[in-house]
């Protein structure tokens, strides 16, 4: 089985480009923070090219910039390729079945933020919260 689940955060622009047959490709660059810290304490950081066709291409390119977080399920690829010095080279890509877009539409941070999904509220909804008594309950 060939599959893998990243969530990170763009690394620059999409770049959107079409195929000769008129298919859309669109490029993506994504930083990953590892789970665990190095022996200086601090947290290393995994960089992978993420690669998504179709309609999924489009609208990467037309919804996402960099910074902004994503959740990205796919398959792995490796290519050779020879370089203009004559030299091998090898890369591996992220082939995207499946892109989420995790930052909301007006974050321009890309960080943390983004949809509520389970995290944390954001300081303006919980000064709107007010106390309840355990009389008012249903249950």
């Amino acid at each position: 089985m060939n599959k893998v689940y990243l969530i990170g955060n763009l690394t620059r622009d999409p770049e959107l480009t079409t195929t000769p047959t008129g298919v859309s490709v669109c490029r993506l660059s994504i930083a990953v923070g590892r789970r665990f810290t190095n022996a200086e304490g601090s947290r290393e950081t995994d960089f992978f090219n993420i690669t998504a066709w179709r309609g999924t291409a489009e609208n990467c390119n037309k919804f996402l910039k960099k910074g902004n977080k994503i959740a990205v399920s796919g398959s792995i690829q490796t290519r050779t390729y020879e370089r203009q010095d004559g030299t091998k080279g090898f890369a591996v890509d992220i082939v995207a079945d499946e892109i989420e877009f995790l930052s909301s539409k007006n974050d321009n941070s890309g960080s943390e933020g983004g949809m509520n999904l389970g995290g944390a509220a954001s300081d303006e909804t919980i000064a709107d919260l007010q106390p309840v008594s355990d009389d008012d309950l249903p249950f």
